[in-house]
């Protein structure tokens, strides 16, 4: 027994309002309203080079979902020292390269269906990803139409809700069909984006996305590729799109904050191209940050 040497495994840290915390000492979710009536929104950030990348474009979309849902921003938190403490909370955890740090928002207190108090709460976790920079992907995706439930445009539909069902149930309806990935229509029956991503076309090197006000998640990688488009001379243009447009165009690709930009090699029975959408992971990954 004296050569027997064992040394507990140290538990991750998370972010609860802001400070470090062990995973054994988060609070109690089951009194907490995100759990309770999904009364909150999410952030999913990727890490490259140990850095939070796209924080401006995360934080303007947070403070948008604070306005919308009504939540206070009672911390005074700021782009800074979000930045701050997601770069800690990477470092406290040894990501030093590439990972994903999760912030769940949410409306602290009590109350039922009325809350009695409109504060900010919020918890980030963080997580090491095999692939420090954006992937350039080998193979493509396989997609199609999800039309047992539709997303309506709203309010809400831009930012990234605790309240997923639609999602998952995409998700599910995906996996059943051998998919890799299911595209979301709006009650207009346009496609919008897919269960997990947003949606790019080309045809003859113009880019084109559906818009915003036809109820996609306000994207951050969409926006980023938007814009690194635009400063590279390709024309972007956001509008509504259907199963005849996608049939029609030479490429189609996903993008998220995790995955980048996803190519898609199949709808139905249409074959696909890739080069814009490699072109396009290539412009992301010059511009991510490096170093501090």
């Amino acid at each position: 027994m004296s050569n027997f040497l064992w040394k507990p495994k140290e538990r991750p840290h998370c972010l609860v309002n802001g400070e470090l915390t062990q995973d054994n000492d988060l609070p109690n979710a089951m009194t907490n309203r995100g759990f309770l009536y999904s009364d909150g929104f999410f952030e999913t950030i990727r890490i490259c080079n140990g850095i939070p990348q796209f924080i401006p474009l995360h934080w303007n979309r947070i403070a948008s979902s604070l306005s919308a849902y009504r939540i206070e921003n009672s911390q005074n938190l700021t782009l800074e020292n979000l930045f701050q403490k997601l770069l800690d909370l990477c470092q406290i955890n040894g990501i030093f390269q590439g990972g994903r740090v999760r912030i769940t928002f949410f409306r602290s207190g009590g109350g039922r269906y009325r809350p009695e108090s409109n504060e900010m709460g919020w918890i980030a976790t963080s997580e090491a990803l095999d692939e420090n920079l954006l992937p350039d992907y080998d193979k493509g995706f396989r997609v199609d139409v999800f039309s047992d439930m539709k997303k309506l445009s709203g309010p809400f539909a831009n930012f990234k809700n605790l309240a997923s069902s639609l999602y998952v149930q995409a998700g599910l309806w995906a996996q059943d069909n051998d998919l890799d990935d299911a595209l979301i229509q709006n009650q207009t029956s346009h496609i919008i984006e897919s269960s997990h991503s947003n949606l790019f076309l080309v045809s003859n090197g113009v880019l084109y996305t559906p818009s915003l006000d036809s109820g996609p998640v306000g994207g951050i990688m969409r926006a980023a590729v938007i814009n690194s488009a635009l400063e590279h001379g390709y024309k972007v243009y956001e509008c509504e799109i259907t199963p005849k447009e996608m049939l029609q165009a030479d490429e189609m690709f996903l993008t998220n904050a995790i995955r980048g930009v996803q190519w898609v090699a199949s709808y139905q029975s249409k074959r696909y191209f890739h080069a814009t959408a490699k072109q396009m992971t290539q412009f992301l990954n010059a511009g991510l940050i490096k170093t501090l």
